[in-house]
Order: C-alpha cells, then sequence, then structure tokens
C-alpha cells in the first residue's frame, strides 16, 4: 500500500493534524475513541481533545503506509517547533476505524 491508496479517513487525519483547534479534526474520532501516545492514553473525544491542545503545532509527511493485521500503519516525519525536530520514523497505527470514524490509534517511534 502506497500513501496514495491510505483510506480516506486517514488520509484526513494527516491533513488537519497540524491544526489542533480544527473541528474538522476532531470530528474524525469516535466519542469513545481510545488515541495512546506513546505510554499516554487519552479515552474518549474530550480527553483527545485536551492532548491535541498540548501537543506543539507540527506538519507531516507521510513516508510509508501499510495495511498489516494490526491495522493501517502509516509512518511519518513531524516537522515543527520543538527539540529534534524534523522528527523522522514516527509510526502511527490506526487499528479500528471505517469511513465514518477513528476508534483506536497508537502513535509511536
Amino acid at each position: 500500500m502506497t500513501e496514495g491508496e491510505a483510506p480516506d479517513i486517514i488520509r484526513r487525519y494527516f491533513e488537519l493534524a497540524g491544526r489542533p483547534d480544527s473541528e474538522d479534526y476532531f470530528a474524525l474520532f469516535a466519542d469513545d475513541a481510545v488515541v495512546e501516545d506513546e505510554s499516554t492514553s487519552y479515552h474518549g473525544i474530550e480527553a483527545i481533545r485536551r492532548w491535541r491542545r498540548e501537543v506543539p503545532l507540527v506538519s507531516y509527511e507521510i513516508t510509508d503506509v501499510e495495511d498489516t493485521p494490526a491495522g493501517t500503519v502509516v509512518t511519518a516525519t513531524i516537522t515543527g517547533d520543538f527539540p529534534g525536530s524534523p522528527f523522522a520514523g514516527l509510526r502511527y497505527r490506526f487499528s479500528d476505524y471505517d469511513d465514518k470514524a477513528i476508534r483506536a490509534l497508537r502513535i509511536a517511534p
């Protein structure tokens, strides 16, 4: 699978993720979604809102998309105003989603 083959909802995630105040971004998630960012989990849309508002503004360059038994794994380089920028090789595993909502996302190096 290549970047162009990523499901629409995943492509939209990366288009909108650099705008943590975007209601369009939050609309991508189910109300009971779970996001795990490294070792911290955020359960539910309100927790996800608080998490995103604390994350520095970044831009994303997708470098790989792979369909695995554990979900769709996207590897990206993120660039922003943070130490170590740009950071390559961050992996986003979308393990539970459909065309309407993301329900489970794990972000890890």
